[in-house]
């Protein structure tokens, strides 16, 4: 099973939102976390957004990606362009992607609502792809 690690600025919404979906398209097929370049909170937008079409994120955290080893990652996706602000190790890994979405974060809930939208058509090509 490969193992995914979604990372973006504060771990907030949008690799939360990524989290979500690779947790439930991929169950039983990929393992995955999610991580920012530096821990915050959990968006209550984000959470909302995903409670709207059936998926529960409220027991997700914001983790800093400094507690992780690259080495245990085989897919490593940026959600926010950020991938030029991460360490060697992590771009190099078997699969790297920079999905450079826009942060929903202090703009609407339409915002929140389509870059959800884009998330879950990316995570699900990703798990077809993975597994």
């Amino acid at each position: 099973m490969k193992k995914v690690m979604f990372v973006c600025k504060k771990n907030s919404a949008r690799s939360q939102i990524a989290e979500g979906f690779a947790k439930t398209l991929g169950a039983g097929k990929i393992a995955v976390t999610s991580s920012g370049l530096e821990a915050s909170v959990v968006n209550p937008n984000a959470v909302e957004v995903m409670s709207e079409i059936g998926i529960d994120i409220t027991d997700q955290t914001s983790k800093a990606l400094s507690d992780f080893q690259a080495e245990d990652y085989d897919a490593v996706i940026s959600l926010c362009g950020c991938g030029v602000n991460l360490p060697e190790a992590w771009i190099l890994r078997e699969v790297f992607e920079d999905w450079q979405l826009e942060d929903p974060a202090g703009k609407s809930k339409e915002t929140f609502q389509t870059v959800r939208d884009q998330i879950k058509e990316r995570v699900a090509n990703l798990v077809e792809k993975l597994s």
